[in-house]
């Protein structure tokens, strides 16, 4: 079945619309960060880079590191823009675009999130970092894909129970990293979490301005839930988007968080960028060592 040019849209020079990439810019290790900026902090380290390009909020830079090839793109903030991510970037290794049919042989991804989260557990200390195993989405993006089969709806159930979650909003749904892929961090002493994925980033995450939050013992409701010994650790706005498409579209993906602050406490890190920059530091070790 060959492919519409409205259901994959194609720039003049046959680059994916929005990431303006080539299938050949694209490596098979992909790192995703949210800000712009935060692109040329990972790729600095690289040994050379190939590959600079960028569209809108969608920065790439491919190179390699120790002789291994990796991919790094800025994702904007928010599951919506990660539909758009995760979409062009499995076009570019499993659609052909010169025929514009998918290719019969799938190739699969490993993607890494690099981001930062605050934590909403009393015990999870400012500057330390969690490895999501498992995340909620409030948002509603894998509602619109047939993606039951890779939901856990037991989980949703008790957390729609628990928190006695208004119909009004979106049906959370839960979804697991790629346990293969997290082995890679395995030494690394990160903390293990549930992260939630929030569809926005002040009455969303229950913060308050001049506006009121339509519940305002989210927060606690969140923190308080538990299943099977599972607890909410950290608040974010990508990573059940990833997971979800991820498993999908059959890649690989995981989500290391840089917590900067403690929503329980109070706390903020004095030293963000530090912490960040020590998270990128040990992610590329973790990625290059054989």
């Amino acid at each position: 079945m060959q492919l519409k040019p409205s259901e994959l849209i194609l720039n003049a020079d046959q680059s994916i619309y929005h990431l303006n990439l080539h299938p050949e810019d694209l490596a098979d290790t992909v790192i995703t960060v949210g800000d712009p900026d935060r692109v040329a902090l990972v790729s600095n380290y690289f040994d050379t880079i190939e590959v600079k390009k960028g569209k809108r909020e969608f920065i790439s830079h491919t190179g390699t590191l120790k002789g291994k090839r990796i991919t790094v793109i800025s994702t904007g903030i928010g599951t919506d823009n990660i539909d758009i991510v995760l979409n062009e970037l499995d076009a570019l290794v499993n659609i052909n675009f010169e025929k514009r049919s998918i290719n019969k042989k799938i190739k699969q991804l490993d993607i890494i999130r690099i981001g930062t989260s605050g934590a909403i557990q009393p015990e999870i200390p400012v500057n330390s970092v969690i490895i999501s195993e498992i995340a909620i989405g409030f948002d509603s993006l894998l509602r619109f894909y047939d993606a039951k089969h890779v939901m856990q709806t037991q989980v949703e159930t008790e957390f729609i129970k628990h928190t006695q979650w208004s119909k009004y909003k979106s049906v959370p749904y839960v979804v697991s990293s790629d346990e293969e892929l997290a082995l890679k961090f395995n030494n690394l002493n990160f903390i293990k979490g549930f992260t939630a994925t929030n569809v926005g980033f002040y009455g969303p995450q229950g913060r308050k301005l001049r506006l009121k939050t339509e519940d305002e013992s989210l927060n606690n409701k969140l923190a308080s839930f538990s299943y099977r010994d599972l607890k909410i650790t950290n608040l974010e706005m990508e990573t059940a988007g990833i997971y979800g498409l991820a498993k999908l579209l059959g890649h690989r993906a995981i989500s290391l968080n840089s917590i900067i602050a403690n929503r329980s406490t109070g706390d903020f890190s004095q030293n963000p960028a530090k912490i960040m920059e020590e998270l990128i530091q040990k992610t590329l070790t973790a990625l290059t060592n054989s």
